[in-house]
This record gives C-alpha cells, structure tokens and sequence, in this order.
C-alpha cells in the first residue's frame, strides 16, 4: 500500500444524508472544485513517475476531445495562483517546490501534473436508435489513482459499460446519472463520494477479468470527491477525482461515529 497518507478527511460521503446513497450528487461552488491537501507533495512525486514512465498507463485523448482538453487547460490554470502556485513565463512553481514545464499541446499531461486531481473528459456518444439521450463517452482521460479499473479497457466507452462489472450501478442509477450529465450546467459544478476499505496502492489498476478480490487486512479508508462540471464552449463534461488515503483513526470524531452508523463496503 502507498505510504502516501492524509492525515485529515476534508469530505465525507457518509457524513451527509445527501451523499450516502446513489447518485448522491449535490450543488459545489466553483471555487471549492480543487484541494490542495497535505498529502499533495506525496502524491504529486507519485503522479511525476507515472507520466514520466508510464505514460500510456494513465493518459489518453481522442481527437475529438482535443478541443475540450485544451478549454479545460485554459480554464483550470488561471485557478491555480489562489491555490498557492506561481506561474512564470511558460512554468508553474508548485506548492512542493516543483517546477512544472507548461505545455498546452499536452494540456491533460500538463494539469496531470499540476492538481491531485484525475480529469476526465466525457462526450456525449451517438444517439441510440430508441430515441432517449445518448450515454456518455471517455474521450480523454489522465488517470494516475485509478481504484480497481484500468484506462485502457474503459476508454471510448459509454457511462454503462464503463461501470461493468459495479453491482450497483444498475439500469436505474444508469438513467439517472445520465439525466445528471445532460442536465449539468457551465459554472454550476456538481460533487459527489465514494469510500471504501482498502490495502490497495494509490494507482491500483485491475482489469475486468482479475475482478476486486479481496486479501488480507484492511487498515485504510480510500476516499474519492468526484466532481462534474460542464466546459462552456465545447459543452464536455469534466469528471474529476480527487483521491483520500488515511487510516481510520485520522477520521473526525463525528466522522468516525457516523461511519459506524453508516458502514461502508470493503474493496481491494
């Protein structure tokens, strides 16, 4: 397992009535979309290696979402001096000290190095012959955290076959998430949580095949804060993840009592 640990849990699914059960989408405000925790120095050292050595691993783009990649770039840097970064002619000082090249010709791989967050790019798919509206696609993605799936079997997917083989996400949870997807607005960003136990490694992919067999102890919680928002001018959908790893007794006491109340399930 990643030594690389928070030491606090900023957001808590299970601690809000609003995000304990499926889809469990509620409104964020916009400057609360990234957070720069204390666990960024060590997860950022994780996410350098990765691009650097495993590129194919964790970053994909279809042409088609060349567009939405570079709007996201251009939308997400300006945020970044309020976050605690300096940004120079053509670099970006980090908050860990590290200076970051700027290159708006890779602009998933830039901002892969930039925030503790994944980003992903979804575009609306072609319409189904039955008439409803069209699922989603994975048409872009940097992903160095990924919890039990790997890039390269989901991307280019829609939304349903993406979730293959999560039992919960049924036809009903399906609908509904695509209903949020369709209905998501520019500048009115959407959050939502998963958690689960975990001894699995911050990158952690699995294929569908190997399945999510669970081994051994579990000693940490692994949290995501999943966010949606709407680009305005290419109209994708960003979903972001940014990943929490901690022990159990770094939890809140109200966090810790309410996770007793609402257990979570137990993942690899």
């Amino acid at each position: 397992m990643s030594t690389v640990l928070q030491s606090r849990l900023p957001f808590a699914p299970w601690a809000d009535p609003r995000t304990r059960r499926l889809p469990g989408i509620i409104p964020l405000d916009m400057a609360d979309w990234l957070d720069i925790d204390d666990a960024y120095a060590g997860q950022m050292a994780l996410r350098d290696g990765l691009i650097a050595e495993r590129p194919k691993a964790v970053h994909a783009l279809a042409e088609a979402a060349r567009p939405a990649a570079e709007e996201l770039y251009g939308l997400l840097l300006p945020l970044l001096p309020g976050l605690g970064f300096s940004i120079g002619p053509g670099t970006a000082l980090r908050p860990d000290g590290v200076t970051v090249p700027l290159d708006p010709s890779q602009p998933l791989l830039t901002l892969g190095r930039l925030v503790q967050e994944d980003l992903m790019l979804m575009l609306p798919g072609p319409p189904p012959a039955d008439g409803l509206s069209a699922e989603h696609v994975l048409a872009g993605a940097v992903l160095c955290f990924p919890a039990g799936w790997t890039l390269a079997e989901k991307f280019g997917q829609p939304m349903g076959r993406i979730h293959v083989p999560v039992a919960i996400y049924t036809e009903d949870v399906a609908r509904r998430v695509q209903r949020l997807l369709d209905g998501v607005q520019p500048g009115r960003p959407l959050v939502r949580g998963t958690a689960h136990h975990s001894n699995a490694p911050l990158f952690n992919p699995r294929t569908e095949a190997m399945g999510r067999a669970i081994t051994g102890d579990l000693p940490f919680l692994r949290v995501e804060r999943q966010c949606l928002l709407r680009l305005p001018q290419s109209r994708a959908v960003v979903f972001s993840v940014h990943t929490y790893v901690l022990r159990p007794e770094a939890l809140s006491a109200e966090q810790a009592a309410l996770l007793r109340e609402f257990p979570i399930r137990h993942a690899a």
